[in-house]
């Protein structure tokens, strides 16, 4: 089973060059949380701007580049759709961390996304595809916590395919 879990502006931006726009403590703890002791799936950028690997998940990077390895035990390169498609059928819960092509490609194969919706536009170049309410349902909504390093308010909400 794919999910999607994203962090996301107003304007549906999700980063510029390369870099997330803001720094959410509680964000970044509840994506640990719910991706801990799974598989995460994301593309070559996104793989490369975590900076490592991280702990107790398995890691599938999606890139066009036949030469780009990675070596770790817990990084598996693929080239296609097809390589992807075990995770896709699986009972467990595969998270799908971006970035924007890799949301775009899998996006029809998700059935659950964790998006955290963040109250004010930001200026991007990377962008997360529009939810499509007649195809996806809220299933909850909750208000983040406060942060003192951000000014502005967020919602953590999970979506579920109709």
């Amino acid at each position: 089973m794919l999910s999607i879990i994203v962090a996301k502006a107003k304007n549906n931006v999700i980063g510029k060059n390369n870099q997330m726009l803001w720094h959410l403590s509680d964000d970044l703890k509840r994506f640990k949380q719910l991706t801990l002791n799974h598989t995460i799936i994301m593309g070559r950028k996104t793989f490369e701007s975590l900076g490592r690997v991280l702990p107790n998940r398995k890691h599938i990077v999606f890139t066009q580049n036949p030469d780009f390895k990675v070596n770790n035990e817990n990084v598996e390169v693929v080239h296609s759709l097809l390589q992807v498609q075990e995770y896709i059928e699986s009972d467990e819960e595969v998270f799908v961390i971006g970035g924007a092509m890799i949301y775009h490609l899998l996006m029809p194969y998700v059935t659950k996304m964790y998006v955290t919706e963040i109250h004010k536009d930001f200026e991007g170049d990377t962008f997360f595809p529009k939810i499509d309410e007649s195809v996806w349902k809220e299933i909850s909504r909750e208000k983040g916590p406060e942060d003192p390093e951000n000014d502005f308010e967020y919602e953590y909400v999970i979506y579920e395919k109709n």
